[in-house]
């Protein structure tokens, strides 16, 4: 470890980094969270970006892609600062869990049919889209749509 001399008489670590990003990013936090306002602050633009991934993840859900990651992940930005999106990620996390445990348990037939039922979910949400996006009134408009 080299160690370089600032000119406010600090000694600074020089060709490594300098601490893990969680150590960091707890120490910004602790700083701002000393203040009323910035407790607050932090709680209010942690709330408006967890929300809004959470939003978003939830719309995207039925299409293809990943809506379920996306709201997992609005609800770990949440829970940076909110006891309750921690207990709902945990749970959320543990139920998630158990259902892949189920899966990966069950014979080949099952999980096949746990795979097209899945693939049908998602072929009927984007065909409906289309129906109702492009005012589609006939399934053979909609064939010749997709066809063409």
């Amino acid at each position: 470890m080299r160690l370089r001399e600032r000119s406010n008489g600090f000694r600074q670590r020089v060709g490594e980094v300098t601490g893990d990003i969680r150590l960091r990013a707890g120490g910004y936090r602790s700083r701002v969270r000393s203040t009323r306002t910035g407790r607050v602050t932090l709680q209010v633009v942690t709330a408006v970006i967890g929300t809004a991934v959470v939003v978003v993840g939830i719309i995207l859900i039925p299409f293809p892609g990943p809506g379920w990651a996306i709201v997992l992940a609005g609800l770990a930005i949440l829970a940076i600062e909110f006891v309750w999106a921690q207990r709902l990620l945990t749970y959320a996390r543990r139920q998630l869990d158990r259902w892949w445990r189920w899966v990966l348990r069950q014979n080949w037939y099952v999980r096949s049919l746990v795979a097209l039922s899945g693939m049908a979910f998602v072929s009927g949400v984007v065909l409906l889209t289309l129906w109702f996006s492009f005012d589609i009134t006939s399934p053979s408009e909609l064939w010749d749509f997709l066809t063409t």
